[in-house]
């Protein structure tokens, strides 16, 4: 509503009276807030679009990196405001399911945990970390696998595959997608679990044949390996759970935008509030 319109010329003429307030202050201060509401509604438009192109993901911290990035010089406390009198919340929710277990036994070599819960690494290509994780397709039998490789550097997915079946080459197909990546000269490590696909001959091969060590959690302990265990949660927290999925080719293409989102557009506090592969660009 206008200010005209809740105070008419006679009753403003008394409240200025009893205020002892010039009549001019009085219209500076009306075009002050229009201007201050203005700015608002112009910066409520920016934070909804940061908001919708996170896929409702954002919260107030994020968001506020995003508009510093933009050019806005604004504090996280206002952000928080203008999103909770616009509910603009994550709707996404946690929901922990039985994890997809690999290890059949010792099939194959069982490789020394070289790592260590080593995590912060100073350069790309020094240590990737891999694992295989399962979705459901609501209603049926049917299963989606997913095997990415991930750079500890800037925990960007170097490579990734997906395939109904969990076989060794689905495993091995995303490692001939990032060892084409990999410079010639190098002293990487490649670190996974017991699963049989990392024991196996096939896989043993390609990493001796490029000179890349191999690493291994230890036997039933995620925290080993805990990046790509958090990546796991966050992909599941943030495009599966709470999601309907009526077919693999649907669920598939879901996951191969939300890795090109992760990798591109996603910020990380962790990374200065830059993507990973923003961050790995900057480092160059």
């Amino acid at each position: 509503m206008e200010l005209r319109q809740m105070f008419p010329s006679i009753q403003l003429k008394i409240w200025l009276k009893i205020s002892n307030l010039p009549k001019s202050s009085f219209y500076e201060w009306v075009q002050k807030l229009k201007t201050v509401n203005k700015e608002e509604k112009e910066l409520t438009y920016v934070i909804k679009n940061i908001f919708e192109e996170s896929n409702e993901t954002y919260g107030y911290r994020r968001v506020t990196i995003a508009l510093k990035q933009k050019g806005f010089k604004i504090n996280h406390k206002k952000v928080y405001r203008i999103m909770r009198e616009n509910d603009l919340k994550c709707i996404k929710f946690f929901r922990r399911s039985r994890s997809y277990s690999s290890f059949k036994g010792e099939v194959g070599i069982i490789a020394e945990n070289k790592l260590n819960r080593q995590f912060q690494v100073t350069a790309p290509n020094k240590v990737w970390v891999t694992d295989v994780t399962e979705f459901k397709i609501q209603g049926s039998n049917k299963k989606l696998y997913l095997s990415p490789i991930m750079d500890l550097f800037n925990s960007e997915i170097i490579s990734f595959n997906l395939s109904t079946a969990p076989t060794v080459k689905f495993t091995t197909d995303a490692l001939d997608g990032a060892l084409k990546k990999l410079p010639k000269k190098h002293h990487l490590i490649i670190h996974s679990d017991q699963g049989f696909h990392y024991q196996h001959v096939q896989w043993v091969k390609r990493l001796r044949n490029r000179n890349i060590e191999q690493s291994m959690s230890r036997r039933g302990n995620c925290i080993d390996n805990s990046p790509m265990e958090n990546f796991f949660g966050l992909l599941k927290q943030e495009m599966y759970y709470g999601e309907i999925f009526t077919s693999i080719k649907q669920l598939e293409k879901k996951i191969t935008e939300y890795i090109n989102w992760y990798n591109n557009k996603r910020i990380k506090e962790k990374l200065n509030g830059l993507s990973p592969i923003e961050y790995r660009q900057q480092a160059a």
